[in-house]
């Protein structure tokens, strides 16, 4: 019995070696070797083995349970308020077109095409009184009919200038253009008016000889000024403004009006409401019994 179990134990140990990729044979006597063989391979440590798994089963469990967002439309409009300001609601734009409630021809044919004759020049000023305060300018009326699409990048281009150069810097700039619009028109009218022939030889501030400069080709070819800065009033549509300069343009009786800019725009609808600005003073004019002549063509030219 004893040499049975011997025998037995022997050819456990033989297999436990030839387990272990020794070739058969090799050894005739294997010692210190147990029937159950204690040789295996060190258990890998990972590295999650010190993760809190208790913790983290919390955590993906509570983030499982919500199933609906955070965020609300509430929250969502107060944080587009914060970043890009109050919303600019307009009214949905109308399925019909709408008509003008009173038509009226743009050229008086009361008016004739008359001859230019050398004379002062018109200079209507403004004058409010109690029959004509709530007749609106043509800038008024500009202003509140504005398109939606052209209030939303005015009120962008506001937005983006007031972040970079704050309440105060913005207010700054806006006035320092108004005065340089003010300095730029005193000069064209200025240019007009001296009494040297050369329009080259006037001398302008400092502050808008660019201005002058990159419109001296037009200045060269107008001639016959009949107006400057003088209003005109549409008795029939009752509207009134103020044309910055009446005069030939090679040939031509214009309205001119004078706008600066700080870049170009060579295409017609980067000026967006310029044109119908310069018609609505044509129409005016035309209707205005204090000017004796008719307009038929117009110009805006823009200084950079």
């Amino acid at each position: 019995m004893a040499m049975t179990m011997q025998l037995l134990k022997l050819v456990i140990q033989r297999k436990c070696v030839r387990s272990m990729g020794f070739p058969s044979g090799q050894f005739s006597r294997v010692d210190n070797f147990s029937a159950s063989c204690q040789w295996r391979a060190r258990k890998k440590v990972s590295q999650y083995s010190t993760v809190d798994t208790e913790r983290y089963s919390s955590l993906v469990r509570e983030v499982l349970s919500l199933k609906i967002s955070s965020q609300t439309p509430e929250s969502i409009e107060d944080e587009d308020y914060e970043l890009y300001g109050p919303i600019i609601r307009s009214r949905p734009p109308s399925q019909q077109s709408k008509a003008p409630k009173n038509l009226h021809p743009l050229l008086n044919e009361a008016k004739g095409q008359s001859e230019y004759v050398p004379g002062p020049l018109a200079r209507i000023t403004l004058q409010r009184d109690s029959n004509n305060t709530s007749i609106p300018s043509v800038t008024r009326i500009l202003q509140n009919t504005m398109p939606p699409d052209q209030a939303f990048y005015l009120e962008r281009w506001k937005r983006r200038m007031i972040a970079e150069l704050g309440e105060e810097g913005f207010r700054e700039y806006s006035s320092n253009l108004f005065r340089q619009g003010k300095l730029f028109h005193a000069a064209i009218e200025d240019t007009f008016t001296q009494d040297t022939p050369a329009k080259e030889d006037h001398e302008c501030p400092e502050e808008v000889s660019g201005y002058i400069e990159s419109v001296s080709n037009v200045l060269n070819d107008i001639t016959g000024v009949r107006a400057i800065e003088s209003v005109v009033h549409h008795s029939a549509l009752r509207y009134l403004g103020i044309v910055d300069c009446v005069a030939e343009y090679r040939g031509s009786l214009c309205v001119i009006d004078w706008k600066t800019s700080e870049k170009p725009k060579p295409f017609l609808h980067q000026t967006y409401d310029n044109p119908l600005q310069v018609a609505a003073y044509i129409g005016a004019l035309n209707c205005d019994h204090n000017y004796n002549y008719q307009i038929r063509c117009s110009a805006s030219y823009l200084s950079t």
